[in-house]
């Protein structure tokens, strides 16, 4: 199990992000600078001083590094905004089936769900652009995840880019869903109440094993929970693309990096893809039922508007919350404020409700 901070560097970033965050808002605000408003909407000031501390730490874009710095540079902004491990019933690593072998997985079991009998389960995909991120980077989200909806959550670490190029983490994440849906009762699962869900590049993966079990005509998720999701990697002119290029976090530039890491360099210049772009999958009127987050200040933020709306137009039953002064990658943002704790709350209660846990 990870126990982080665990680096002298990292302990001593989260030390600062935190001592910031817990500054009473008129010295956050003098931290902050300048409030920023795009479209009208203010960027949350927590995010801004979060946005001002990395500033401050310089350091190159994802996009101009080399993949393992990349791998260092999210596993340090992560553990770095992830607070003390929040304590459950039981942590546990395990293994699911993956398209080429089995994979490493770890099981979280809220006291709510620790009792014997089948319980609700979501089975997670973590983000990072398919290259970057592990199970270790989303522990915190995972565990909060976990308590706030009662469920058991189930984090699976599918095979990245570029040693893995695509399809296999697509092929790893339905093939994931398979396994736990035809033997979740190792897991205490209840076959019924099956959800996958993810952030970025893992709400890509949920989405994806999603539409594949639907066209595979067997088991299907009950609930898909995309929180900010990464679904058409062709269209670069949205207008979250051209407002947020830069200086929100996920820049353009890193999007790039990871689509053409994951997919090829020539993957955006030919027909769309459903299993790498699921908005342009043909029919989604059998899809699970979803709920879909967003972030105000996020060049994906149209996107996964875009595929609410599609899901809306084929008849599937879909919930959209948009954060709006937000910036992607809240969700990791647990230990910090209490801006990404209190979403991440509120998308457990969503996931509460919809699996009846």
């Amino acid at each position: 199990m990870p126990s982080y901070p665990s680096t002298l560097a990292e302990r001593r970033d989260a030390r600062i992000a935190s001592s910031l965050l817990a500054l009473p808002p008129r010295a956050l605000a003098r931290f902050a600078g300048k409030p920023i408003v795009i479209e009208g909407v203010p960027l949350n000031l927590e995010h801004a001083a979060i946005l001002r501390l990395m500033k401050m730490r310089g350091g190159a874009d994802v996009s101009t590094m080399t993949v393992d710095q990349a791998r260092a540079r999210v596993r340090a902004s992560t553990t770095s905004v992830a607070g003390t491990p929040l304590a459950l019933a039981m942590i546990r690593d395990a293994a699911v089936a993956g398209a080429d072998g089995p994979l490493a997985a770890r099981l979280y079991v809220p006291a709510e769900a620790a009792g014997p009998g089948l319980h609700p389960l979501l089975i997670f995909f973590h983000g990072g652009g398919w290259v970057v991120g592990s199970i270790d980077t989303h522990d915190a989200l995972c565990r909060h995840l976990a308590q706030a909806s009662g469920a058991r959550v189930l984090s699976v670490a599918y095979r990245l880019a570029p040693e893995h190029p695509y399809p296999a983490a697509a092929d790893d994440a339905t093939a994931a869903f398979l396994d736990v849906a035809t033997s979740g009762e190792r897991f205490g699962a209840d076959p019924a109440r099956i959800a996958v869900g993810g952030d970025s590049a893992g709400a890509n993966l949920a989405a994806v094993c999603t539409n594949d079990a639907v066209r595979a005509g067997g088991p299907r998720p009950a609930f898909q929970l995309l929180i900010y999701p990464a679904v058409d990697n062709v269209t670069q002119d949205r207008p979250s693309q051209q407002l947020f290029r830069s200086g929100f976090f996920l820049t353009v530039a890193a999007m790039a990096w990871y689509r053409s890491t994951y997919l090829g360099a020539d993957e955006p210049r030919v027909a769309p893809d459903p299993r790498s772009s699921p908005l342009f999958s043909p029919d989604l009127s059998a899809a699970a039922p979803a709920h879909i987050v967003t972030a105000g200040f996020d060049p994906l933020r149209d996107e996964g508007e875009a595929y609410a709306q599609r899901l809306r137009e084929e008849g599937i039953p879909v919930t959209l919350r948009r954060h709006a002064g937000f910036i992607h990658g809240f969700a990791n943002m647990v230990g910090v404020g209490r801006s990404g704790r209190d979403a991440v709350i509120e998308m457990g209660g969503v996931l509460r409700r919809a699996l009846g846990a």
